[in-house]
């Protein structure tokens, strides 16, 4: 045996034989950067020594935004990569309304993130193409100019369909941010493809249908029964099988994945590396029929508003932040953002609700949950 074969074995040997591949890469749209398939959605990480352990083992795209825990989560995303920018590629995100206000969100991102750039600064949350000013992009464009960011995004977390077609046929954006899950229509697969053909890098997010997937430390809420709860949420597989579904679309360049401690690292780190199979595809079955009554698939079908003026959508949403992947106080933090108009509905006042979802979701019993959990 040689020096070399021998050295070979024995760091094969401290790496354990369950240490997960590393993820393969993907060229994202026309940008020329080549991103790892399973991303790093940093929204709900508190812990960077996961982040570090992260970019170590092949992950290269990580994903935060200025609203994310009231912008400390740029500040430890910063922190956590700053001896390794050159290796990774980094985004953020603006919810700003005018070219004045996403700017100054950007000065902030780069400063709370410790660097002189972003390779990808998203237009947050616009579901609409009004939302797409040109205010906005004026604003993308002069980022660039000033070498300030590298590549201008947008993120949708509704209509995602007629989002990709407006602003891949507008061609001032690089690349688009979608909610893409094992829930949704199929049509939307179809949009991802021709966006992609077009250029148009594609990330996915939104993955794991609401962080519904899988326990997680932090999902035992509100003084809901633990052992019930976990009869109820755990699959065995079924978080690897989200992850699998998605990247089978050879069009979404990488999937953002919310991790929070090493053991959900290396799990989504195999599933990355893993086909999709006919047993995936049974776990996922499984998992619709239990989202159908609780899950919004983000579609856009029902208005996303009702007579009353409470955004159903968004109120599902943040929900999914909660119920989903234990973040309440996030969630609580978006529901209190919304106009106080909407904040005072009550829908118990009302004997029927006005939003039917084509999806099944018990739109009513969920919009009070939230109602009762969040004000």
């Amino acid at each position: 045996m040689t020096k070399r074969s021998s050295r070979r074995g024995f760091l094969a040997a401290l790496a354990g034989p369950e240490a997960p591949a590393r993820p393969p890469l993907r060229r994202l749209g026309n940008t020329g950067l080549r991103v790892s398939a399973l991303g790093f959605g940093c929204m709900t990480t508190s812990d960077g020594a996961v982040i570090e352990r992260a970019a170590d083992m092949g992950i290269n795209y990580f994903d935060t935004a200025r609203s994310y825990q009231n912008g400390n989560n740029e500040r430890m995303v910063g922190a956590a990569l700053k001896g390794k920018r050159q290796q990774v590629i980094l985004s953020s995100k603006s919810l700003g309304k005018t070219r004045q206000e996403a700017l100054a969100d950007l000065e902030t991102s780069l400063r709370e993130l410790q660097t002189d750039y972003l390779d990808i600064w998203y237009l947050h949350n616009r579901n609409t193409a009004a939302e797409v000013t040109d205010d906005l992009l004026e604003a993308q464009r002069a980022a660039k100019q000033a070498g300030k960011i590298r590549f201008a995004g947008v993120s949708a977390h509704f209509h995602m369909e007629d989002m990709l077609a407006h602003l891949t046929a507008r061609g001032q954006t690089d690349v688009v941010l979608a909610s893409y899950n094992f829930t949704m229509k199929s049509a939307l697969a179809g949009a991802i493809r021709e966006a992609r053909r077009a250029g148009t890098g594609v990330v996915a997010m939104k993955v794991l249908a609401g962080g519904f997937s899988r326990i997680r430390r932090g999902d035992r809420l509100y003084g809901m029964d633990p052992d019930a709860l976990t009869r109820t949420l755990k699959q065995e597989g079924a978080l690897a099988a989200a992850i699998k579904w998605a990247l089978k679309n050879d069009a979404v360049d990488t999937a953002i994945v919310c991790m929070t401690d090493f053991d959900q690292l290396d799990e989504n780190l195999r599933a990355a590396s893993e086909p999709f199979t006919g047993r995936d595809e049974q776990l996922l079955r499984a998992q619709l029929a239990r989202l159908r009554p609780i899950y919004c698939r983000m579609c856009g079908e029902c208005g996303g508003v009702c007579e009353k003026g409470v955004p159903v959508a968004d109120v599902l949403r943040f929900l999914a932040y909660a119920e989903g992947y234990g973040q309440f106080a996030m969630a609580r933090q978006r529901y209190l953002e919304l106009d106080e108009p909407a904040r005072r509905v009550r829908c118990e006042d009302c004997a029927a609700c006005s939003v039917e979802c084509p999806n099944g979701v018990r739109v009513r019993e969920r919009v009070m949950r939230a109602q009762v959990l969040f004000s």
